[in-house]
This record gives structure tokens, C-alpha cells and sequence, in this order.
């Protein structure tokens, strides 16, 4: 049990405090609300861009980095469709300086053209290493416009295009700035040997001041009812011919979201699952596939992908991810399978816990759902998974006119 106090400052910044003995370390986790979904279409890559330049320096600190290796400690972020996360692990006696960072460049960061035109640079030359030119790169940017229409997951954190990096204006990106990185749009989430008054005091000396903004954005677009197959071929200069089969899920505090998250680790978890078993080892169609779900917070994506051995046809493999389907739909999952999977989410979850800086993130994450305390419920929840939920599930979810294929046949 992670016992945790709440505390919203009068700006709104939502403060979470939670006593951990057991390191001589402290985490700092500082979640904003704001990710690739809360983008306009024509200005995409903006969250993934502002993880950038956050660590250029702001009002009264010209370098993020050193303040915080001076006092022994580490940071990082990251950003994907639905948030953007900034942590700090320090040693306890100096979690203040960790308050001074984040509160400056929450307060003051420092935009100009010279830093947004470097960070640009960046971000593009990312976007060209990791997307076009490595092998299966461009995969989300194909899958993901295939299988929505209207939604910004449409598109990946990194954006749909250069262009709308590049061709972004400062006052664009100050606007963005403006709009998300305020108390009011962000969760606090501290972990470490303090008494939870001590946490609060800090928080109101170093982010009390800072005014609330108007949090804004375009509306988020519901994605309709798929009511027909969607498929598309490219070829590509890859080592081999790749799968790849999506399907529209529930959103992640959508009923069946524990059931459809066991449902992916009984297809394909580790080398003794369904998937790797029958369709590697036995029957060789594929070098490795896999079975996952793309966790959004909005109704996302079961992600089916696998690369096929030489001389298999699409056909062939794809009726084969069918009958696998079909079994877990029509055969009842015994009880063997179920508790592996169910043991497999409750020691995955305890032992992440007890890692300050994982007790920090999660805090974030489930205040950001709706409820930090959910950080206590997550294994009930797998636990209460009947074998019959998991299998109406799949029946419901694998329909042919609830996918999206995306064949990515290697150049010969």
C-alpha cells in the first residue's frame, strides 16, 4: 500500500507527497498534460519539440544540467501522445534544488530564436534518423494515419512532417508554451524520506507565485466507428517483409482495459506465449512477432507485428494470427494461463514499486487519469480478470472491419 497526501496550490498546481525511508534519494516527477494529442494537424512535433527546450535555460538558470550534477543529481523527460514527463533523482538533502529548476523554466523559460532555431536543428535531424532513414522507421507514421481518421493519434510525438518544425514561428511556440506549461496544467509528484508539510512548504515558496494560465487547445476530436477493413502495401529497402495488424480498443479507464491488456500477454509474453510458440518455433512462419497495446488514454490501438520468414506469403501468415485469435475466442483459457499472466502483472507492478523514481511517475500518472490512488488498485484490478472476460473480449475487438493492415514487403 502507498500511502500518499494531496495538496492543490491556489494556482493549481496539484502536489503529491509520498514518505519512502528506504533510499538516501529522492525523485522529483513534474507531469504536464499536454502531448501530440492536444496538437493542431498543421503545427505537429510541438510537445516532443518543447521536451527540447526545456533544457535550454531559462530566466535565471542558462544551464539545466550543471546545477543539478553539482548537488549529485540526474534528470530526464519524455513525451508521447498524452503527457510529457520531467524527473529529477537527487540526494534528499538537496530535493530544493530540483524545486528552483523546475519552477524557473515553469515560470521563465527561455525562448529565443537562437535556442528555438538549435533545438529545431535537433529535432528535425531526429526525425530524419530515427523515422526516414532506419529500417521500419516510417512504420508509425504509416500505421498511424491508416488507422485513424480524425484523432490526433493520427500522428506520432515526433509530428507528421519536418515542415511543421521548421517552418514554426517564435511566436507559435511561445503561444505553446503559454497555453500547457502552467501550475494549473501540471501534476508534482514527490517521493522520498520528507514529511509530507515539508513537501507542500516547498512547493507553495517555489511555484506559489507563479500565476494559472487559461489552459487551451483545439478541441479532441472523437475518432468514429471503424465499418470497414482498411489495408496498405509499401516497399521498402528493409532485411525482411513485416506485419502489421491494429485494431480499435477501449481507452485506458475503459472497462475492459484490464482484459484487453491480458488478453495481449497470453497472445505474446515471452517465448512460452501463443503467438511465439506456435507461429516461430513450430510452425516458422515468422523470426518473431509480437502482441501489444499502445496504452493511450484515449480508445487506442491492439497492435499485432511481426517480421515473416523468407517465402512466406502475407496471406498465409495472416491466417495464421486468425486461428490463433480463433482459439482464444472459442477455447476456454485455462486456469494455468490465466495465473501466470495475472503473476506475471502483480510482480511486474510490486517490484516496480520499489523504485522511488517509478513511485514518482505513477503517482503522476494515475492523478493525471483521474486518482493517484489507483497506484493501489492496478493489481485487483488484473487479479479480478475472469478467463471468459478475456475471451469476449477478443470477440469483440478482433472484428475484420476493426482492422487496419499495413504490409511492408521488402525491396528483392
Amino acid at each position: 500500500m502507498i500511502d500518499f497526501e494531496k495538496y492543490i496550490l491556489p494556482n493549481g498546481l496539484t502536489v503529491i507527497a509520498h514518505r519512502d525511508t528506504s533510499s538516501p534519494l529522492a525523485a522529483f516527477n513534474l507531469l504536464y498534460k499536454v502531448g501530440a494529442r492536444n496538437e493542431s494537424p498543421e503545427r505537429t512535433g510541438f510537445a516532443h519539440l518543447f521536451e527540447h527546450l526545456m533544457f535550454s535555460g531559462s530566466a535565471n538558470v542558462p544551464s539545466f544540467d550543471e546545477p543539478l550534477q553539482m548537488v549529485g543529481g540526474e534528470n530526464n523527460a519524455f513525451t508521447n501522445n498524452d503527457y510529457t514527463n520531467y524527473y529529477e533523482t537527487v540526494p534528499k538533502e538537496n530535493i530544493e534544488t530540483a524545486f528552483w529548476l523546475e519552477s524557473d523554466r515553469m515560470f521563465a523559460l527561455n525562448i529565443n530564436e537562437q535556442s528555438l532555431s538549435v533545438q529545431k536543428n535537433v529535432v528535425v535531424e531526429e526525425f530524419n534518423q530515427r523515422y526516414l532513414n532506419q529500417p521500419y522507421g516510417d512504420l508509425w507514421l504509416l500505421l498511424r494515419k491508416l488507422a485513424y481518421m480524425v484523432h490526433p493519434y493520427q500522428w506520432p510525438t515526433i509530428g507528421k512532417e519536418p515542415s511543421h518544425i521548421t517552418d514554426a514561428s517564435l511566436f507559435e511556440v511561445e503561444e505553446f508554451y503559454k497555453r500547457f506549461y502552467t501550475p494549473n496544467n501540471a501534476i508534482l509528484s514527490v517521493v522520498g524520506d520528507f514529511d509530507h508539510r515539508y513537501i507542500f512548504e516547498l512547493a507553495n515558496r517555489w511555484f506559489g507565485d507563479i500565476p494559472a494560465q487559461q489552459v487551451g487547445g483545439l478541441a479532441i476530436p472523437q475518432e468514429p466507428l471503424q465499418v470497414a477493413p482498411r489495408f496498405l502495401e509499401v516497399e521498402r529497402d528493409v532485411p525482411s517483409s513485416a506485419l502489421y495488424k491494429v485494431y480499435h480498443m477501449t481507452d485506458r479507464l475503459g472497462k475492459s482495459y484490464h482484459a484487453t491488456d491480458m488478453l495481449s500477454d497470453i497472445l505474446s509474453n515471452g517465448k512460452s506465449s501463443r503467438l511465439y510458440r506456435n507461429l516461430v518455433q513450430e510452425q516458422r512462419l515468422f523470426t518473431d512477432i509480437n502482441a501489444y497495446l499502445s496504452g493511450d488514454i484515449d480508445p487506442g490501438l491492439f497492435v499485432f507485428s511481426g517480421k515473416l520468414n523468407e517465402g512466406v506469403s502475407f496471406e498465409r501468415a495472416e491466417k495464421a494470427i486468425n486461428e490463433e485469435i480463433a482459439r482464444v475466442i472459442d477455447e476456454r483459457i485455462d486456469d494455468y494461463e490465466l495465473e501466470k499472466v495475472k503473476n506475471k502483472y502483480e510482480s511486474s507492478i510490486v517490484f516496480g514499486e520499489t523504485s522511488i523514481l517509478n513511485k514518482a511517475m505513477n503517482l503522476g500518472y494515475y492523478q493525471m487519469l483521474g486518482n493517484a490512488s489507483m497506484i493501489n488498485t492496478e493489481v485487483e484490478c488484473y487479479r479480478a480478470v475472469e478467463a471468459q472476460e478475456i475471451s469476449a473480449t477478443a470477440a469483440a475487438l478482433f472484428t475484420e472491419n476493426n482492422s487496419s493492415t499495413l504490409r511492408y514487403i521488402a525491396k528483392k
